[in-house]
């Protein structure tokens, strides 16, 4: 099979809208099938409404510092789908994707054709199926695991992991976790197990609470980050760029500079850092340089990325109202001064208004644009918005075509920005890389 019937055939899961399950049953059995992939190697789960992406990237480059063989398994993927499944930081080659589709797809049929499935595995069961089956493959010696939705019920839940982390909540996906941040952190927290300590890095007060009392419902050691680690002797350069100081417990210090940009990655390095000593105390070989080396070193595109700075081009995946809070302090602390160019696009269930009332006045000028996904929202619907807040609003269906209009309109020393949707920022990407004959991006109807 090569990489791109796998594709088609993982596509075809999402278009009929079958990535959401209610229970793990379906992936227990296709792992169980496939002989247990996912207790071949240690891990670290990772749950969170924003940060979860940029702390297991942090993680897992910390821990390849370290000298250990890595897996990272992300979501959702920018441009390939094989970008969700690394191993050494690399992501799985074309034809090491196909082959762990193929093992997921053989393990689905015999099962469905014993009716031992209660239904057809969906996209993300079957990418996560494939996921551990490709680590224990590898020689994986340690797992780094975003979840992909909420916690409790999500397809990665299966893993007992060596530490779990829960970065900041805040309102997404009410839909399917709840309308509150209580609800929302109750999912979240549900990939917490007895014995296996959590990083409570959840930020929100009533949200660090939860997880305190499910943590304690389970028996689950807390740190608790903000009570226990500082960040000090802040600096910041070069655009959004931070430097600064972290103590911790027990004479813990080290000098952290991350590569990723924004005042928000000093709490994910934080997070990352004490991820990574909590591992170190249970007798992982994780020495601080290892840590302070990772940090610096970690890549994770399309989250405040300066991908061209003549002009500034920034690529941010910001959906929900707390991502746009976080481009908006951005703007303020980094870009005061210079007009800002704004391509945006977003999908059909978010909270646009709330996010329109933070980005759209600022901005020179608005193109509204539909990124590659048919859950895009109207690029119509979004202008009508746009024009109640400014009067400089242009309409461009096509992504490429809508960063080609910001260019257009940039005048020395203006920024051209792109958010909404980590979907946009794929396309955009590639239309940067590729601006004769940007590929499709791999994207199912559903997740």
């Amino acid at each position: 099979m090569s990489y791109a019937q796998a594709v088609q055939r993982l596509l075809w899961l999402g278009h009929e809208g079958r990535s959401l399950k209610w229970d793990l049953e379906n992936v227990r059995r296709v792992l169980e099938r496939l002989g247990h992939p996912e207790q071949a190697f240690r891990s670290v789960h990772i749950a969170g409404t924003n940060g979860k992406g940029s702390v297991a990237a942090m993680l897992e480059a910390i821990l390849r510092a370290a000298g250990y063989r890595t897996g990272l398994y992300t979501s959702p993927h920018l441009a390939r789908m094989n970008e969700r499944i690394a191993v050494g930081g690399a992501p799985a080659s074309d034809a090491d994707f196909a082959a762990a589709f193929e093992a997921a797809a053989g393990a689905i049929e015999s099962l469905l054709a014993e009716n031992a499935l209660p239904g057809h595995p969906s996209y993300f069961e079957t990418l996560t199926a494939m996921a551990f089956r490709r680590f224990a493959e590898a020689g994986v010696e340690a797992a780094v695991v975003e979840v992909g939705l909420g916690g409790r019920l999500d397809a990665t839940n299966v893993l007992t992991p060596e530490v779990t982390v829960i970065t900041a909540i805040d309102f997404d996906h009410e839909r399917y976790l709840g309308h509150s941040i209580e609800k929302i952190a109750a999912e979240k927290a549900g990939i917490l197990k007895p014995g296996v300590p959590v990083i409570n890095a959840a930020v929100h007060r009533v949200a660090c609470r939860v997880v305190a009392e499910r943590a304690q419902g389970v028996g689950a050691p807390v740190v608790d980050v903000a009570a226990t680690f500082h960040a000090e002797e802040i600096k910041t350069h070069d655009f959004g760029r931070y430097e600064f100081a972290v103590r911790g417990p027990k004479g813990f210090t080290l000098r952290l500079a991350p590569s990723l940009r924004g005042a928000f990655q000093i709490e994910n390095a934080v997070a990352a850092a004490a991820a990574a000593r909590e591992l170190a105390r249970r007798g992982w070989k994780i020495p601080a340089e290892a840590i302070t080396q990772g940090i610096a070193a970690a890549e994770w595109p399309g989250r405040m990325e300066l991908v061209r700075r003549n002009p500034l081009i920034f690529l941010d995946g910001a959906h929900n109202p707390a991502g746009a809070r976080q481009v908006a302090r951005f703007w303020a602390e980094h870009l005061a001064g210079r007009r800002i160019q704004l391509v945006y696009g977003t999908v059909r269930d978010k909270a646009v208004e709330e996010v329109a009332e933070l980005l759209f006045p600022p901005a020179a000028t608005i193109v509204v644009t539909r990124p590659g996904t048919p859950r895009a929202a109207s690029p119509e619907t979004l202008a009508r918005l746009a024009r109640a807040a400014n009067s400089n609003v242009v309409v461009e269906p096509e992504p490429a075509q809508a960063l080609a209009r910001a260019l257009d309109a940039a005048a020395p020393g203006d920024v051209v920005f792109v958010t909404g949707s980590l979907f946009l920022v794929g396309d955009c990407r590639q239309a940067l890389a590729r601006p004769a004959a940007p590929r499709p991006r791999e994207v199912p109807a559903v997740r």
